[in-house]
């Protein structure tokens, strides 16, 4: 099976060609002077496609990032997800970023705490995304846990900032839908973004 995952929802943009479960290139792109990473993914995604001798037609799962993160980032992959899936009629699956940062804590599901604004956490937990939550609260549930996190709420959370990591997100995006697509009718019409809380206004 012909993968192909891409994640623009964080402060990188990850883009992973896979066969089964094996990695064969991943690319990692930065914001480059004015531009957000994700104006870089279909020029990347035709990079990666044309250096492993891939045709989109030979695609046979796309994976993508579905949120919490940034709104535009959120936009911008599930949009070309679905359309590629598409046009190529092929199985498409969202995986939220959440389950993709539980995988590089301590342990397999590490728990994950990602900045909400206004106080709060988004809050991954038991395996379970539990929404934004009072940030009072994540930090009583976390207490005695080394959560995955972000730079801004390592201080007060303690464990890791997947912004201090080398983490291979897209690798982990892509290994995580080929173990979940057995199970997941991948319809492309229902992929959509996962926004926890509405986007901000003006």
């Amino acid at each position: 099976m012909n993968i192909l995952a891409f994640d623009t929802c964080l402060d990188k943009m990850y883009v992973t060609f896979a066969f089964d479960s094996e990695i064969k290139d991943s690319r990692i792109v930065l914001n480059h002077d004015e531009k957000y990473h994700s104006a870089f993914l279909i020029s990347t995604i035709k990079d990666v496609l044309k250096k492993n001798g891939m045709k989109p037609e030979d695609i046979d799962l796309i994976a993508t990032n579905i949120g919490p993160g940034s709104f535009t980032g959120i936009r911008a992959c599930t949009t070309v997800a679905r359309a590629m899936a598409q046009q190529l009629d092929c199985k498409c699956i969202g995986i939220s970023s959440l389950e993709i940062l539980s995988k590089i804590g301590n342990d397999s599901n590490c728990p994950v705490a990602l900045d909400a604004r206004k106080n709060k956490a988004y809050l991954y937990y038991e395996n379970e995304i539990k929404g934004a939550i009072d940030l009072e609260e994540v930090k009583q549930l976390l207490s005695d846990k080394q959560p995955v996190t972000d730079n801004k709420l390592k201080p007060i959370l303690g464990g890791i900032s997947y912004q201090e990591t080398e983490a291979q997100l897209g690798n982990i995006l892509a290994s995580l839908a080929y173990e979940k697509f057995r199970n997941c009718d991948c319809d492309w019409r229902k992929l959509k973004p996962l926004y926890i809380q509405p986007p901000p206004m003006g």
